[in-house]
Parts: structure tokens; sequence; C-alpha cells
């Protein structure tokens, strides 16, 4: 048995994930296993055919690696092609806006580099739950009802996900042999074999971009994490093609003393500007970094978007911080006949703007919300963090650090203390009722808009704190069926 702790949006996953170490995995076995399980039964935030990134501190390692697992456009991606298409914006949703799943790949390199177990091992729980059905929760049952009309336009996504009620079981037996395809064929099953041929099928017949060779070519990428000081830690975060450089602007303003509106401003000003594949365009990280630096303008964002995170860590000092998503909720709103994978969305963050730095070109990674984060003091990790919330991460994520480092609050009360949002039109302020005065500001400014306590849209986040070797403090967020799992 190995000891550690996971926290995660659904109990299902947390008890898989801490199962998983007591037969002897570590926490990133432990954080594949109970991600693959969302995969299943979160199918509104994720999907085995979504991205992932991660943030990974190894056992005596003196610095944390990131891991990049984003989908690139189809070779057949262009501005004249969607355009051609009758659209003069990036469409939200279907078959256009499908991009290379990269999860499972982000899976396998996980797994090869820190993990104990093999694909089979980690995969069978989740499989087995896709097989034998789940009971879905209020907030999954709510999703389905809110996605009938648009699910409804895809024949196989409404048969797998039709509007049911609480309490109901879902099954969904062609994700299971999927991932036991997986789980026996690793990488080269997903991405090579006939899942590839069913995805990309799936493509072509809704006359979309996607190959079987954008599907063979690609690839993770390992990267360097941006580090930058907050109080006496020092934060983490992803490079681009994510934006986590935009979190970790919003922090350093933050702690020179800058409001909270105008910090969200100008990192979003640098979001909107600079942030793409850095293979296409390289990224001035110095103006993000600098609280100096104030650019004009707000930034463009976009509301919605959906994605689990997760964080684990064992007694041999791993630390994992993990988040995946399929987009917006259920994706692209298409199922990849004979997979039960919903394909997801992600292109729609391109722009059909030529001069935009985010343009839609063949074969790229667009702007990436999804961000992990973790913090180290003294040279050792101290904290892994993050929430689901598509743009609003930056925001939620600086909101859970500052509960946990400048109020000093457990994990557990970081992450379910109100919370606020300015929206993505820049100016309307949301805030949940219980938020310190809320009643009274939204009385004294016209663009304050409450929202009810713990209400989903201010995302799903988790935490854990390393007090020490096998100690650790962790919360999972009541605005999601979460909960947290100690295994000693």
């Amino acid at each position: 048995m190995t000891g550690g702790v996971i926290a995660t949006p659904h109990h299902l996953a947390t008890e898989v994930g801490a199962q998983v170490m007591r037969e002897g995995g570590n926490a990133i076995d432990a954080a594949v296993a109970a991600d693959a399980v969302l995969c299943v039964v979160y199918p509104h935030m994720t999907s085995v055919a979504g991205d992932l990134t991660a943030i990974v501190w190894p056992t005596d390692a003196t610095s944390p690696v990131g891991l990049i697992g984003a989908g690139r456009s189809g070779e057949l991606a262009t501005i004249e092609a969607v355009r051609s298409r009758g659209h003069a914006a990036m469409p939200a949703r279907g078959v256009l806006t499908v991009t290379v799943p990269g999860t499972v790949e982000a899976w396998g390199r996980l797994l090869e580099r820190f993990g104990t177990l093999g694909f089979g091992a980690v995969l069978e729980p989740a499989a087995a739950l896709a097989q034998d059905g789940y009971l879905i929760t209020p907030q999954l049952a709510r999703a389905l009802m809110a996605a009938a009309s648009r699910l409804g336009q895809e024949p196989v996504a409404y048969a797998l996900y039709p509007p049911m009620e609480a309490g109901m079981l879902l099954r969904n037996p062609d994700l299971a042999s999927a991932l036991r395809e997986i789980g026996h064929g690793g990488i080269n099953a997903f991405y090579r074999g006939a899942i590839a041929e069913a995805i990309a099928a799936a493509v072509v017949r809704r006359d979309g971009f996607l190959t079987r060779q954008d599907l063979a070519s690609h690839r993770s990428q390992w990267v360097d994490p941006i580090s930058f000081a907050y109080r006496d830690l020092t934060v983490y975060e992803l490079p681009p093609p994510t934006q986590g450089l935009a979190a970790a602007a919003m922090l350093v303003r933050l702690e020179a003393g800058m409001p909270f509106r105008q910090a969200r401003d100008a990192s979003y000003a640098l979001r909107d500007r600079y942030i793409t594949d850095p293979d296409f365009a390289v990224t001035p990280a110095e103006l993000f970094l600098d609280p100096r630096h104030v650019p004009a303008g707000r930034g463009s964002a976009r509301e919605g978007g959906d994605t689990i995170y997760l964080c684990a860590a064992d007694e041999h000092g791993n630390v994992i911080s993990l988040i995946q998503s399929v987009a917006y909720d259920f994706g692209s709103g298409i199922v990849a006949e004979g997979t039960g994978m919903l394909l997801q969305n992600r292109g729609a963050y391109f722009s059909l703007d030529p001069d935009h730095v985010n343009r839609l070109e063949p074969k790229k990674r667009t702007m990436h919300t999804l961000i992990p984060a973790m913090a180290a003091r003294e040279g050792r990790p101290w904290a892994a963090f993050g929430s689901m919330g598509a743009d609003l991460q930056p925001q939620l994520q600086a909101q859970l650090l500052i509960n946990l480092v400048d109020l000093n609050l457990n994990p557990a009360e970081a992450a379910a203390r109100p919370r606020m949002a300015i929206l993505p039109d820049g100016a309307t302020i949301a805030m949940e009722a219980d938020y310190p005065d809320a009643a009274r500001t939204a009385r004294s400014d016209p663009h304050v808009r409450l929202m009810p306590p713990k209400h989903p849209s201010f995302g799903h986040a988790q935490a854990l704190v390393i007090d020490g070797p096998g100690q650790w403090r962790a919360g999972a967020d009541p605005r999601s069926d979460g909960s947290v799992e100690y295994v000693r």
C-alpha cells in the first residue's frame, strides 16, 4: 500500500484513485485512474477525446516538470476553409471545432515516466464503470437537460446522453471497450488503430478537418513550468500555449497591490495579445511578469467552458496537479461512432482574424485555458491547486491561492469560500450571494450580479497542502460532487 491523498470533483473518481494507491500505485497512477473515471462519470466536463495538462513534482526532485497534452488543429484547417462553410467567426460547436485529442498520449507519458502500474491496471476501474453503469448526479442531470436540444442534433450523442433524472443509471459500453483497448494496446491503440480510424471517419463524415495522419503524428510536450514569487512561495504555472502566463500576470500584480479588476484586465489583455502556440509565435513572458506593465484594454474572454481538476500526493514525495477537459460542456456535441467518446471543441478558441496572434492555422495548438498550478516553499512542494472555469481560471486560481496563503485557510475552507469573478464582458462582476458584503455591493453597483451560493459557474476547485513527509491536508469543492480521500 502507498500512503497518500487525492482530491477530485467526483466521489467515484476519488474512491478509485485512493484504491489504486492502496494497491501500491503512486500519486501519478492514482491521478490517471481518477481522471479516466471522470471521463466516464462527468461527460459534460471532460472526455477521453479531450486535452490534458499537468504539473508533476517527482520524488526527490528539486523542481517540478510540466506536461502539455494539447492537440493541434487538423492539417486541412484554415481560415478560408471555415469561411467557405459559411462562418464569419469561428463556430463554438460542431465538427469544425474538433482538434486532435491530447489526453490519452498524455496519460501514457505520465505513466511511462512516473507511474508504477501499467495502462490496463489504471484504466480498468473506469472501463468497469462505463460497462456496468453509474448513477448520475443532480449536476449531470441538469447538464443533460440543458444540452438536450444541442445533443439532439447528433443522433449518436443523444442516444448516449438523453435527458435523464438524477439517480438513473447511465451506461456506455462502447467507451468501456475503447478504454480496455487502450489499456491493452497503449497510445498506439488510440492514435494509430481502430479508435483513430473511427474518430477520423466521424470528422470526415461531417466535413471536418482532422485526418488519420493528424492523429498518428500527435505528441505531448514536456516543458519547464514558469516560476515566480508570491509572498514567501514560488508558484509554478505552465507556459504557452496555455494561459498560465495570464494567471501569473494576475498574481504578480495583486501582490504588487494592484486592485483585482485592474489585475484581471491587464492579464487578459496580455493573454489576448500574445498567447498562442509557441511553435507559431514567441510570447514575451517578461511583460506578463512585470507588475509595472499595464497594457491597454481588457482582452477578450468567453462564457462557459467545462473542465475537471484533481490533485494527488503520495508518501514517496510525488505530487501531481492535473487538469483535463472537453472544452465546452459536452464538447463539440459529436460522439465518434463506436467509441462512446465525445470529441472536444477546443478549436472554438481560434480566431478567424488573419492578424490575430491566435488565428486558425493548420496543425496549430490554440491558446489553451487548462492551467494546473503548484507552489513551493523553501525548495520543496507545498501545494497543488486549480479549478475548472475556462476563461475564469486565472481569477479563480488567484482567489484560491489568496485563501490558502493570505487568509491562512485550510484547503477545504479555501475551496469552499465564496467567490467572485469579472465576467467575459469585462464589466459585470458576478458574486456568490454569501461573498463578503455582496448584498451591500450589489445595491451600490449596478454591474454586480448576485448568484446563488456554491454556484458551479464559479468553478470546481481542489487543493492540497503538504505539511511534511506523509502529512497532507486537502479539500474538494462543495460546488462539485467531489471528495477527498486519505490512504494511510
